[in-house]
């Protein structure tokens, strides 16, 4: 998850930025070594700050992550900044690049390894997405680091590895509680253990706090059906019916409804 800086005007830091380049002109020794260091980090934030907005300010946003790294070529944040950029613009191997940019310059850069982690596991590079979120989820300084868990966790359920998803996601619940990826993905762990009780103790904890998605729905219906109350399966089948009605969660429901007809 993308961490960016509490300043909401780009405005604003546009002009912190004009006069820290401009104290950066005349100042000699180390004031100027400081001020560079801050116009590169205002331009990594300007940029951040233009990226999340999308649309048209990508340009903007790639302008001033470029001119971060013309201050320091191995600025990790501007290449982190990039490697986002190109993601979001499909060059893939120019986004892994940059990644790895990040990533060789500051290996304790908790925020890209996840971030990297993320990229590895879109692309079903499941083996290579856990080695980044282990990696971020060791780090006890990441302020984060219940996601980097939490994503260990749906990496090591995609390789099977079904007894260190469990660890790992009761490991970011440790950490955030009410972290509702965790909660849903052991709901569902447990429903495939065939531990029900379990599965819908998870399952009532996301959903005290959580709007309801096709997954929780759809687990809701099975973990109901299991425990034979048919009243609570109905509502969650009419709920996913009626606010879902083409998810593939959907779809299921009415093939399992159309099986038990037969």
């Amino acid at each position: 998850m993308l961490v960016l800086a509490k300043i909401s005007n780009p405005a604003v830091i546009a002009g912190l930025l004009v006069s820290l380049l401009l104290g950066g002109c005349v100042t000699t020794g180390g004031g100027k070594q400081v001020d560079l260091d801050k116009a590169r980090e205002t331009h990594v934030q300007l940029g951040l700050r233009y990226l999340q907005s999308g649309g048209d300010n990508r340009e903007m946003a790639r302008h001033h992550f470029q001119e971060a790294l013309k201050l320091g070529k191995r600025d990790p944040q501007a290449h982190h900044g990039l490697a986002l950029l190109y993601q979001a613009d499909g060059e893939l191997a120019v986004a892994e690049s940059h990644f790895e940019k990040a990533l060789r310059y500051d290996r304790s850069f908790s925020m890209a390894r996840v971030n990297y982690g993320v990229f590895l596991y879109q692309q079903e590079r499941y083996v290579d997405a856990k080695e980044q979120f282990l990696t971020a989820s060791e780090d006890l300084s990441y302020n984060r680091r219940s996601y980097a868990l939490a994503n260990l966790g749906r990496a090591e359920l995609r390789l099977r590895e079904l007894d260190g998803a469990e660890r790992a996601f009761k490991k970011a619940l440790a950490l955030s509680s009410d972290l509702p990826v965790a909660l849903l993905e052991l709901a569902e762990l447990k429903f495939e253990k065939q531990d029900y009780t379990q599965a819908k103790q998870y399952l009532d904890r996301f959903s005290e706090k959580n709007r309801q998605i096709p997954q929780s729905l759809w687990l809701g219906i099975r973990i109901e059906k299991i425990f034979g109350n048919r009243d609570k399966e109905r509502s969650y089948a009419l709920a996913l019916k009626n606010l879902f009605p083409y998810s593939a969660e959907t779809l299921k429901y009415q093939q399992m409804m159309a099986e038990n007809e037969q």
